[in-house]
């Protein structure tokens, strides 16, 4: 079994980025690539963005930890998913049940694909804290290694009893919408408050206050420009904020809407 840990570190996510557009998903996730990103999350749920993403990795798959989903509740249509995630990557190193759908009758067969090393871990999703009682009591099943919840400073729900229960049974975090979906990184701070935490852009500061909870492990901001995929990339090195800074960028996340 591998360790807990998968970071802390920036990934890529791609939902509602480049879908079908193979062109930009090179360039996208070519960049991200070349500023160190290594884990990139998709879904069946996101359009082509499956395809796309295993387009963009043709020749760099062995730098790339894929972390893909499963969302049905149907068996054949699961089975159908996983088999063409199969053909597009050859393994999948993170198969999450999205959205909890069905994940006690998905499990046994997914257990049984990383029992033969076609999957490396399982993991579980949910994006509304009115699910968070079901990831808790999925997280407490021990048949889990990763958990994906959205967290930012004004999504904070998952602070009271997931994050704790995921370092307490050993299992890696997964923060998605770090930003907000792009609205808490639509306008920056002033250049002086971003030098004093250490950063260029206020989406760094962003990516970097979730990382600096020791809980987490990985943030997977989306986007469709290659230079921002770089920029954000540099979130994930050290040194990380204190409760000072982050209070501070959580006060500033309030002030910028």
């Amino acid at each position: 079994m591998e360790e807990r840990r998968l970071g802390p570190v920036v990934g890529l996510g791609t939902w509602n980025t480049f879908a079908g557009r193979r062109d930009l998903a090179r360039e996208v996730v070519g960049a991200a690539l070349d500023a160190g990103v290594r884990i990139f999350d998709s879904s069946p749920m996101y359009g082509e963005a499956e395809a796309s993403l295993a387009a963009a990795l043709e020749g760099r798959r062995e730098e790339a930890v894929v972390a893909t989903k499963i969302w049905t509740a149907s068996p054949a249509e699961a089975q159908a998913q996983y088999e063409s995630q199969l053909a597009w990557f050859g393994r999948i190193e993170i198969e999450q049940v999205h959205n909890l759908v069905a994940w006690r009758e998905h499990l046994p067969w997914l257990e049984a694909e990383r029992e033969a090393g076609r999957i490396g871990r399982i993991g579980v999703t949910h994006y509304s804290p009115g699910a968070f009682p079901g990831l808790a009591e999925a997280l407490r099943s021990g048949r889990f290694q990763t958990l994906q919840v959205p967290l930012n400073p004004l999504e904070r729900e998952a602070e009271t009893e997931l994050l704790p229960l995921a370092a307490e049974l050993g299992v890696a975090v997964v923060v998605m919408r770090p930003l907000g979906q792009g609205a808490l990184a639509r306008r920056e701070p002033p250049p002086e408050v971003l030098a004093e935490l250490g950063v260029e852009t206020w989406a760094q500061a962003l990516l970097k206050w979730a990382l600096s909870d020791e809980r987490v492990d990985v943030v997977i901001p989306a986007t469709k420009h290659p230079a921002r995929a770089r920029e954000n990339a540099t979130a994930g090195k050290g040194p990380w904020f204190g409760p000072e800074e982050r209070a501070l960028v959580a006060r500033l996340a309030v002030q910028q809407l």
